[in-house]
């Protein structure tokens, strides 16, 4: 069993002096363990069957999706990350997906990763349940 902190409570890291590429790149990972976690909560199933139902959350296109329907949601602060998310440059967009849906989807991942390297946790706790519910709005 680990002792000290744990993964998440991250001394030294000060993300304002990140790039939101860096954002990005942790949220993606944040937001993958909690969809994951999510769906396993959901009851028990093969993991074939989990695996789909997560991949369909976590895709570009669903990620994009829950960006703009979260805007009204956001404060000007997240609004600004949102907007300097949307503006990291790639070098490749996935398969399956355009520049415009990639981009939003690298904007939501930023926002997910600032809160969780800045220690919002509460705030993070509270745009992921909003994925849930306007996820589940959808049917």
């Amino acid at each position: 069993m680990m002792n000290g902190p744990y993964f998440f409570d991250l001394p030294g890291i000060d993300p304002d002096q990140l790039s939101p590429a860096v954002w990005a790149y942790v949220g993606d990972a944040v937001y993958e363990l909690f969809i994951r976690h999510h769906v396993v909560t959901g009851g028990p199933d093969k993991t074939k069957n989990l695996h789909h139902k997560a991949v369909s959350r976590v895709r570009a296109s669903f990620q994009a999706e829950m960006v703009n329907k979260m805007l009204p949601f956001l404060n000007d602060s997240e609004l600004g990350i949102i907007k300097r998310g949307r503006n990291v440059k790639s070098g490749h967009v996935p398969t399956g997906s355009d520049s415009i849906t990639y981009r939003y989807s690298t904007a939501f991942e930023a926002l997910i990763g600032y809160l969780y390297l800045k220690g919002q946790r509460e705030r993070l706790a509270e745009i992921l349940a909003k994925t849930v519910e306007l996820s589940a709005a959808d049917g």
